[in-house]
Formats: structure tokens, C-alpha cells, sequence
């Protein structure tokens, strides 16, 4: 899928951006070139290490802001695939600077868009997040018009051979920044802060996430947005699960928090398919023949007034489950 292509990641140094890149050179080891775009040349310092030119001629580290529509079209000169994840993605960062967060997420997103429809890209998939589901805060807004502006990219795509689509999961066992990683770092003090005893999360470990957005990559016919089926878990059995002789304070939720997460609403389901381990919000106007989709992935539509949420989740990971998943997702990986 990707031997001879040139990819480029935003936001590349982040975690999702780093085990996709380790994932796409252990699959794809000939890919022309592999681009990791970022604006903090720290991190691409420190990732550039386990990736020595010698080793790894095909990777490349390029400094850059997706807020720089000219600096973002040079780095896509002769790309084939653009995964972007580049973002503000703390909630309560977000509310405190909101201009900072909408030029990055949603101007960002549009500078990607123009400059792959300029560059002669072929596919791009961009990562959302289960905040862009009714949102309620200001990330989960810019994230929902990010992924109104790349679903609505393939209305002007031409006769460009370009698919644009959008992988929307929840939080990411383990990223920087997350809640367990917040908890195995707490846990020493012996105490674990929850924010409401009733929330609840989506969960998907980095791995995952990497797999679907190559499926994207492979698979989306643009226009798409591709929901997996994913469990949830109870804030209290994760607390449970990394610090059980912890003391459990309640602090209340914080700015722009939600009790449980969405993914897909009931407005939502008059366009959403079952594809078996995903679900697709499609568009509805879509570029390509709705009877021919549905015939080639075996899609069944969801019942009218359907939604995916995190509290009524039909699988919830057990205390015993998530301990089991953050040794091998986390501690694992960090030893």
C-alpha cells in the first residue's frame, strides 16, 4: 500500500505520530520517504535519534507550523498520503486560549486541505476525536469544523485523484497528556484526583489507533467518517486499576468536560453505517455512488436515533482488564 510512496504526518512527534511511524517502517521498510512535520524542533531532535539518517534514509524531520499555509505546501512537494494530527487537544488549554486553538485546529486543517489540493496529493486522512461529537467545549468545536472542512474537501477536489476522510476514536491508552499516564505519576503521592465518579471514556490503545488509520488510507473512498467499535471504561475502575490503596478524592470535572463521550449522535445515525469492526458517518451528498458503497463494504444501516456513546457502551473494560491492558500498552513500553 504505501512501498515507493511519499508520506507526511503533522503533528508527527506527538505519540500517535511516533508508533505510526515505527508501525509504517517495520510494514513498508521501502517507502520512498516518510515526512514528520512539526513546529518543536525539541521533539523532532529526540525523535530523530531513533532514527539515524544512515539507518533510515527514508525519513525525514521538516520544521513547520500547519498554521503557515506556504511552509505547509513546501513540505507536501511530491507527498502521496497526508495523515494530519496535528492539534490543540487540551480541553481546558483550549478554553483559556481560544484564538490560540482555533487558528491551529481549524485554520490548520484548512491549510492542509488547500495545500494537498495544490500539491498533488492523492490521500489524505485527518485524525478528530470523540470531543468533536456534540461538542460542548471550545477543542471539540474546532475538531467538528475540522472535519466538516475535510469531509466537504472532496466536493472540490475536481478531477483531482484525491480522497479526503476523517478517523474519529476516543482517548489513546497512554498518549501524552492522557489520564493514566496522569494516575501512574500520582499514584507515588497516593492519591488519584477523579473528576466525577459517574464518567466514563471510550478507550483504544496507540496500536489500534495506528491500524485504523492505515485502514483509512487503504479503504476510505473519501467523504467518510470512520468510527471503530471500541470499549469504554468507568473512571473509577481505571483509578482502581492503577492505585488500589490510593484515596480517591472527588475534584469535580473541569472546564469544558463532559460526564460521557459521544461519537456518534442520534442526528447522526440517518447517514451512519455498520461496517462490521467500524462504523462510517457518511455525507450526505456523497461524491460517489451510495448503492455501490454499501454493496462493497456489506454496510447496514443503524436504526434511526442511534448513538455511540461511552456510557451506554454495550463493553466496558473491567478493573482486571484495564490492569492488564496498561502493562502491556504503557508499562510495557516505557521499561
Amino acid at each position: 500500500m504505501l512501498s515507493g510512496k511519499s508520506l507526511l504526518i503533522t503533528g508527527g512527534t506527538g505519540s500517535l505520530g511516533q508508533e505510526l511511524t515505527r508501525t509504517i517502517l517495520e510494514e513498508w521498510p521501502d517507502i520512498r520517504r516518510l515526512v514528520i512535520f512539526s513546529r518543536d524542533e525539541q521533539k523532532q531532535f529526540a525523535m530523530a535519534q531513533n532514527y539515524p539518517r544512515e539507518k533510515f534514509p527514508q525519513v525525514r524531520f521538516f520544521i513547520g507550523d500547519v498554521r503557515d499555509l506556504d511552509r505547509v505546501k513546501r513540505a507536501l512537494e511530491g507527498v502521496d498520503v497526508v495523515i494530519h494530527a496535528a492539534a490543540m487537544k487540551h480541553v481546558h488549554i483550549a478554553e483559556y486560549n481560544p484564538d490560540e486553538c482555533v487558528k491551529t485546529n481549524i485554520g490548520g486543517a484548512e491549510n492542509v486541505i488547500q495545500a494537498s489540493l495544490s500539491s498533488g496529493v492523492s490521500r489524505v486522512v485527518a485524525l478528530s476525536t470523540d470531543k468533536a461529537c456534540a461538542p460542548i467545549n471550545l477543542y471539540g468545536a474546532t475538531k467538528l469544523a475540522s472535519d466538516k472542512l475535510f469531509i466537504a474537501a472532496n466536493n472540490i477536489r475536481g478531477t483531482r485523484d484525491i480522497r479526503l476522510s476523517v478517523v474519529r476514536y476516543g482517548n489513546v491508552m497512554g498518549s501524552n497528556g492522557s489520564v493514566i499516564p496522569f494516575f501512574l505519576n500520582r499514584r507515588k503521592g497516593g492519591t488519584l484526583p477523579i473528576t466525577e465518579t459517574n464518567m466514563t471514556r471510550f478507550n483504544i490503545s496507540l496500536a489500534e489507533g495506528v491500524q485504523m488509520v492505515l485502514h483509512a488510507i487503504k479503504e476510505a473512498w473519501g467523504g467518510e467518517i470512520l468510527v471503530p467499535k471500541i470499549p469504554s471504561y468507568r473512571i473509577t475502575d481505571l483509578a482502581e486499576a492503577i492505585g488500589p490503596e490510593c484515596e480517591y478524592p472527588v475534584v469535580g470535572i473541569r472546564p469544558g468536560e463532559k460526564i460521557h463521550e459521544e461519537m456518534i449522535t442520534s442526528s447522526d445515525s440517518f447517514t451512519t453505517f455498520d461496517l462490521g469492526d467500524y462504523y462510517a458517518i457518511l455525507p450526505q451528498v456523497p461524491a460517489w455512488d451510495l448503492d455501490r458503497y454499501k454493496d462493497h463494504f456489506s454496510a447496514q444501516p443503524v436504526e434511526p436515533g442511534f448513538n455511540y456513546s461511552s456510557g451506554t457502551n454495550e463493553h466496558f473494560l473491567s478493573v482486571d482488564e484495564l490492569r492488564e491492558l496498561i502493562r502491556i500498552h504503557v508499562l510495557e513500553k516505557e521499561a
